[in-house]
């Protein structure tokens, strides 16, 4: 497999995906199809055209837009489309809902409809949330056919475009694979998610926003393990399969902020307490067996080296995060809450 279409690729995930691929693969080439939202950075990819020359070419562009796919298709004549191009926060989609599913259910049915008329395989970046969530003292875990329940408009976006996938394997003989992945951690994330949230407050003195149930878990993945496995996937993977990408390391919202004070020796006193936003989930957790077994992947990054790593990393890269700060556009502290018929609900408020 020498030529990638990498769409969303100067996001976080897309991003390290690509200079990973380039680097692992002296032979490929990879074209980054990206429309370049708020979330999108080319500053990710500053070193990947010094290091890969004419192996990388980017190009500007909406995944919706069907012609446009279709001729970057024809084109450039890649052996596979990596599907990384999402709207991704779920903060934001309680602000903004139809953002998330015209870019993640309509973009991904393009590009859908682009790979099928061209005829090129098609790889989609899903996620954990559109199992839904689970109790915090359940045994239980994801695996790839446990049953799609989604519960905020991220997710319902997401379980949607995954939907749209295996539609288009068994309607049109499409092939497809799909990945879903826990967490991601690691450096050029964005800086409205957690870990970049917590590691720049504390940089400067702010107080740490932590939901109200900080005792809500999440199962953590450095970046670069998720692009091994995608990796495999593509090289190793079953077409019309799907693959939990899974660490089996949990960590509560507490003790996130806890780790991130520490590394930066920071004061323990700069949490503070909000409200959750609407249809904040308890906890998730991945069975990653079918990738482990079938595809020989596994993590490599232990969690204690590769946190320490990723928030030294926005200590030392002020000058990539800082100009990133205009962009936010969600309060985390901004969260109401407000009863009605005697039960709680979260309300955003402007500020």
């Amino acid at each position: 497999m020498r030529r990638l279409l990498v769409t969303g690729g100067a996001g976080f995930i897309g991003s390290n995906f690509i200079r990973h691929w380039l680097s692992a693969h002296p032979d490929s080439s990879v074209l980054n199809y990206d429309v370049l939202t708020y979330a999108a950075n080319l500053a990710n990819l500053a070193d990947v055209e010094a290091r890969f020359g004419d192996r990388y070419q980017f190009v500007q562009g909406d995944i919706a837009n069907l012609e446009l796919a279709r001729h970057l298709l024809r084109w450039f004549r890649p052996d596979a489309i990596v599907n990384f191009a999402a709207e991704s926060h779920n903060s934001r989609a309680v602000v903004d809902p139809q953002s998330f599913f015209r870019t993640n259910v309509l973009g991904t049915q393009s590009l859908l409809e682009a790979a099928r008329t061209v005829g090129i395989r098609f790889h989609h970046i899903s996620t954990c949330e559109v199992f839904g969530d689970l109790p915090l003292d359940s045994p239980q875990r994801f695996d790839e056919d446990s049953p799609l329940r989604p519960r905020t408009p991220y997710n319902a976006s997401k379980a949607a475009a995954d939907l749209a996938v295996r539609a288009y394997a068994e309607t049109f003989r499409l092939p497809v694979t799909i990945s879903v992945c826990c967490n991601n951690y690691g450096p050029y994330q964005f800086p409205e998610k957690l870990i970049p949230t917590f590691a720049i407050h504390a940089l400067e003195g702010r107080p740490l926003p932590l939901y109200r149930n900080s005792d809500h878990r999440r199962e953590w993945l450095h970046v670069l393990d998720h692009c091994r496995a995608v990796e495999a996937i593509l090289l190793r993977g079953t077409p019309g399969r799907t693959y939990n990408v899974g660490s089996g390391v949990e960590v509560s919202v507490e003790e996130m902020a806890d780790t991130v004070l520490g590394i930066l020796d920071a004061d323990p006193g700069l949490k503070t307490y909000v409200p959750d936003r609407p249809g904040h989930d308890r906890r998730y957790l991945l069975d990653s067996t079918r990738l482990r077994t079938e595809l020989g992947w596994r993590p490599l990054v232990a969690w204690e080296q590769g946190i320490r790593e990723t928030v030294l990393w926005y200590r030392d890269h002020p000058d990539w995060w800082r100009p990133l700060l205009a962009r936010l556009a969600v309060d985390e502290s901004a969260w109401e809450t407000a009863v009605e018929g005697g039960s709680e609900r979260s309300l955003f408020t402007a500020r």
